[in-house]
Order: structure tokens, then C-alpha cells, then sequence
């Protein structure tokens, strides 16, 4: 964490900034982070109570995620983006709010409030649930890297900086022998220069010799931001282990729904995975604000009927093809709309957009840590009427289990 706020000082430093934004800066930082920092405490807990340590939060393992359009020859449109994100231990059964830490609480709360269906069936014993907290930046800019004007015909230079904490439950549903991930995930962030995209961009081009852009004096404007995200995921139930021992195949359904100035859009997505040792998961995908969903491991979910208590079968070397297609219907995008708060420039958004991606993903084992590499170029359609063409970008996911 010290090295986040050294890296954040020497942004500024180099980049002469006022010294009331580095403190506007430094205050968003700290209210980002606040959840992980609190989160990370050990608080007391009466004694009475006995919880269990898998009853608290702790974490099991992360993922670095990095997407440009650079891995496909290309620098406009979704041209970057970065997310780091921490898994917690999966907790099996019945939640006890009174094991948890203050602000898992309150954002426990705050997820009652907005979906109150959410925790209706969580007394099912076969009910597993993990909570993720992600850290991230992504940024957008037009062709034209050149032009210092507002440019009327391309979408506007615009930067996102967000924090998330998603929770996930895992279902067996025995009725349909499938395999349900439920998710919602609250994102709170910042639109504008408050986002450092400007900053990180200059560093990265000059770091690799590329020309800088030239028209960030026109991004959106600063504003707070803040989605809702509700992802549900099908896949059927063959096995109960980590993976699918041997060469298979699986398809995994996909819908989702997301409200804020972030983003409001419904989806609608398929994968298809074909290899050898399939993991029990839920797919791979990009980086998207909003339902972060690295669910609890199929070890921690069993079966009603099985009441041996024995544990499953551990996670394994394995790797396997995959191919994701996505629809979705878009009702505010705010790196084509624009400000949602104050006046600013946007472009004519389309209400539909496609998405595609193929990749290839491989896990193994080393020194009783879990490591999984996943890499995919990404294909979406036209998201605006002033959009020559389709975009593309690739897309790489670091994990680590531990």
C-alpha cells in the first residue's frame, strides 16, 4: 500500500499538479481504499460469539488483470485497463453477520436495501459464499492522437478510477443438476482527470517511446461514480471436484444487469470450454466494472445428499480453449455519454453491442500454490454512430491461490 501512494506522489511530482488536487487525490485514494484497509484489520470479537475462522473474511488468493489495444495494433476507443483484485476464503453454509468486519457488514446492508432477494436462500447447507475486492483504472481515447481541439465526431478522452467489493454465493440446484454463481458487486470510483488515466498513459507511452496524446485538456469532467452490478451464472453439474479429470468439454450461461452512471446495460452470454482437466469455475472474461465474480471453489459447496462430509477432490495441472459471446443492450455508457452531472462532450451511442473473445487458459501447481495464466483477444462491435469500425483489444489474467 505504501508503494500505491509513492507511485501516486511521484505522478504528481513529475507532472507539477496543483497542490489542492493532489490533496483531492489522496483524500479519494484513501476513501477508495478504505474498505481493503479496514477489512484487512482484525477486529475483536466477543467471545460469546465463538466464530470459527471460516467464518471470517480472510483471503485465499488474487488476480492481476491488464487489457490494451496495443496487443492488437491499435491505440483508440477502450485503449487500457488495469485491475487488481483480492479473493476472500470461501465461507460454506449459513452467513453470521456478526462474524464479520464492520464494513463487510454495512456493505452487507447496503446489498439488503438494494436487492433484498439476494440473501433469502442462504441458509441452504449447500450455500458456499466468498466476498472480492477489486482495484482498478481503465481509459478511453479517440484516433486522432494528434489534435489538441475537441474533437465533435470521436468519443471523448475519459478516464475511470474505481474500487469494488462483489459478493458471490454458489448454488447447487439439484432440481435442474446445475451449478448457479449469483454476484452483486457495489463499484464506487471517480470520472475525470481524478482518475489519473492522463497521468498513466503519459508514463506508460514515454516509457515505451510512444507519442503522447495530445487532447486530454478535453476529458470528462471530474464527477463521482458509483454502479450496481447483478450477475447470475449456469453451468451444468457434472462433477464436484475442483476440475473435470481427463479431456471435456462445458458451456457456461451468462446474464447480468448493471445500473449507475458507470454503466446501465442488460447482457445476455455464452462460454464454450474445451481441455483437458476443465477447472470448476465459471469461465474467464474482461475486465468490466462490475461483478468481479472469482467464485468459491466447487470444494467448499456439497451436496445435501451426501452426508459422508468428505472433501473433494484438489485442483489439478490443466488447460483448455475458450470462446465467449456476449449481447448487450446499453441504456448510459459513460465513456460515450459523457457526464451524467454536469455538461460535457458525448457522442450518439448505440443502443446494442456485441462482443466476442477467444482464449486460451492453463493452470498448475507449484509449492502447494495454485497459479492460473489466461489470455484472450477481445472483439466488440461498434459502440457509437461516429465509430469507423469494430475494436479489439487483448486481454491477460494473472491468479494466484494460497
Amino acid at each position: 500500500m505504501g508503494k500505491y501512494y509513492c507511485i501516486s506522489f511521484n505522478l504528481f511530482r513529475r507532472y507539477n499538479l496543483q497542490s489542492r488536487t493532489l490533496v483531492m487525490v489522496v483524500m479519494l485514494n484513501v476513501l477508495l481504499l478504505w474498505p481493503i484497509m479496514v477489512t484487512a484489520v482484525k477486529e475483536s470479537v466477543d467471545p460469546v460469539i465463538a466464530c470459527t475462522a471460516e467464518e471470517t473474511i480472510r483471503f485465499r488468493g488474487g488476480t492481476l488483470r491488464l487489457e490494451n489495444d496495443k496487443f492488437t495494433d491499435t491505440d483508440q476507443n477502450y485503449t487500457n485497463g488495469v485491475s487488481i483484485t483480492m479473493v476472500s476464503h470461501d465461507i460454506p453454509g449459513q452467513l453470521r453477520p456478526e462474524c464479520l468486519s464492520t464494513p463487510t457488514r454495512l456493505y452487507r446492508q447496503l446489498i439488503s436495501l438494494m436487492n433484498p432477494g439476494f440473501w433469502n436462500d442462504v441458509n441452504y447447507s449447500a450455500d458456499s459464499q466468498n466476498m472480492v475486492i477489486r482495484f482498478g483504472q481503465s481509459m478511453y481515447t479517440p484516433e486522432d492522437y494528434t489534435r489538441t481541439d475537441l474533437i465533435l465526431d470521436d468519443r471523448p478522452y475519459a478516464g475511470l478510477l474505481y474500487t469494488g467489493l462483489a459478493w458471490n454465493q454458489r448454488k447447487y440446484l439439484p432440481e435442474s443438476n446445475l451449478d448457479m454463481l449469483d454476484t452483486r458487486e457495489i463499484t464506487v470510483g471517480v470520472i475525470g482527470p481524478l482518475s489519473l488515466a492522463e497521468q498513466a498513459q503519459n508514463l506508460v507511452h514515454d516509457t515505451f517511446g510512444d507519442e503522447r496524446f495530445l487532447g486530454w485538456d478535453n476529458q470528462l469532467k471530474n464527477e463521482p461514480a458509483l454502479q450496481l452490478s447483478l450477475d447470475r451464472k449456469y453451468k451444468k453439474s457434472t462433477q464436484t471436484g475442483a476440475v473435470t479429470p481427463g479431456f471435456s468439454a462445458d458451456s457456461i450461461r451468462s446474464v447480468g444487469l448493471r445500473l449507475g452512471n458507470i454503466e446501465s446495460s442488460a447482457t445476455l452470454g455464452i462460454e464454450g470450454r474445451i481441455g483437458w482437466n476443465l477447472p470448476n469455475d465459471f469461465g474467464s472474461y474482461p475486465i468490466r466494472p462490475g461483478a468481479e465474480n472469482r467464485p468459491p471453489s466447487a470444494s467448499s459447496v456439497r451436496d445435501k445428499s451426501n452426508n459422508s462430509g468428505t472433501e473433494m477432490s484438489g485442483a489439478r495441472p490443466g488447460m483448455h480453449l475458450f470462446v465467449t459471446l456476449e449481447a448487450k443492450a446499453v441504456g448510459h455508457d459513460f465513456s460515450l455519454d459523457g457526464n451524467l452531472l454536469r455538461s460535457s462532450h458525448s457522442v450518439s451511442r448505440q443502443p446494442w453491442v456485441a462482443q466476442a473473445a477467444v482464449g486460451i487458459s492453463a493452470q498448475g501447481l507449484l509449492a502447494g500454490n495454485g497459479y492460473r495464466l489466461a489470455v484472450m483477444h477481445v472483439f466488440r462491435t461498434r459502440e457509437f454512430d461516429e465509430q469507423l469500425n469494430n475494436h479489439s483489444y487483448g486481454s491477460i489474467a494473472f491468479s494466484v491461490e494460497f
